[in-house]
């Protein structure tokens, strides 16, 4: 997030460290990302560190209220920790997990609504979220996804049903588009009337999920471990290599919940299938794909439809909210 986080002060960071103990030097706000606060810091032994502050408030997918979160996001945490030592012949080292405090924790709170953990600065080229891979990374993505598809799942990762939690802000949003949403902020009636303009189409589109979502269940394909989100915003370039960043959306589910945001066309397909013998299934390419645009539409309406100014942050918001709300649309 460009924006600092309210309440957290550097100071509190720097204390939060001694779990690990780390010592900064320097500590450093990181204006990156969107929904997690960051620094980075390097310590009296010349180690550099990337420090994550997540907002227990938007982690919705977790459980309701802050001590679900927290549960949810200490196994996600886990699991990642679990992946990147569980294969000593390497084959997972593209997992960028969290390092362990001495007590052996992934993640601690951080007052009474966040959470921090550590990882090790990593060397290299990071991508952005929207950039085109060039065929030569796909193949390399597709390969290490591969690799995590066939993985034993760590006793951690917890299974995800394709249902988004934030659903419910986006009904409730849709049904209240009859009154003034004032009061909120700058952005809030731009969103209204974005939302009566296009609202006929979201609710298509809902149905459309809804659709698929059932299918996939009837299908009952087997789960495995999916990272969530491996668009090239979570990919980091060290020369061949690819890592993969932020692994709290980890959990079980269809491979495709991850090659939707990967595979551009039938090579890259058939290179999955061929690595693991599984043959993806285009209605659950296209549901996942749904799901994340209707899932960012929501937490984009929660932001706005909550008290806000004339911030970097909420013009982000407002930005992304209306080119997904017209790309859904168009495509309705």
């Amino acid at each position: 997030m460009e924006e600092r986080p309210s309440g957290i002060r550097d100071s509190d960071v720097r204390d939060a460290l001694r779990a690990w103990g780390i010592d900064p030097v320097t500590l450093e706000y990181a204006p990156v990302g969107f929904g997690d606060y960051h620094w980075t810091a390097t310590d009296t032994r010349d180690r550099r560190w990337f420090v994550t502050v997540a907002d227990l408030d938007h982690k919705s997918w977790y459980g309701e209220g802050t001590e679900a979160a927290l549960r949810g996001l200490r196994d996600a945490m886990d699991t990642a920790v679990a992946l990147r030592e569980a294969e000593p012949d390497g084959r997972l080292d593209f997992v960028v997990a969290p390092v362990r405090t001495a007590d052996g924790e992934s993640v601690r709170g951080l007052g009474p609504g966040h959470a921090v953990s550590v990882f090790p600065l990593m060397s290299g080229t990071a991508g952005h979220f929207g950039e085109t891979l060039t065929p030569h990374d796909r193949a390399l993505v597709v390969d290490l996804l591969a690799g995590l598809h066939r993985t034993v799942p760590p006793a951690s990762a917890r299974a995800l049903p394709p249902e988004f939690a934030t659903r419910p802000q986006l009904e409730l949003a849709l049904g209240e588009l009859g009154n003034p949403w004032h009061g909120f902020g700058p952005y809030a009636e731009p969103a209204r009337h974005l939302l009566a303009d296009h609202a006929a189409a979201l609710r298509h589109r809902l149905d459309e999920f809804d659709r698929r979502a059932g299918e996939l269940k009837a299908a009952s394909a087997p789960l495995v471990v999916t990272h969530g989100e491996p668009h090239p915003g979570n990919l980091l370039r060290a020369g061949e290599r690819r890592l993969l960043l932020d692994w709290d959306t980890v959990g079980l589910a269809v491979p495709e919940r991850d090659l939707w945001l990967v595979v551009a066309g039938p090579d890259d397909l058939l290179r999955y299938e061929e690595s693991t013998g599984r043959k993806p299934n285009p209605s659950a390419l296209a549901l996942y794909r749904l799901r994340w645009a209707l899932n960012d539409i929501a937490e984009f309406l929660t932001l706005l439809r909550a008290p806000h100014g004339p911030t970097p942050d909420a013009r982000q918001s407002w930005n992304a909210l209306a080119d997904t709300v017209r790309t859904l649309a168009a495509e309705a």
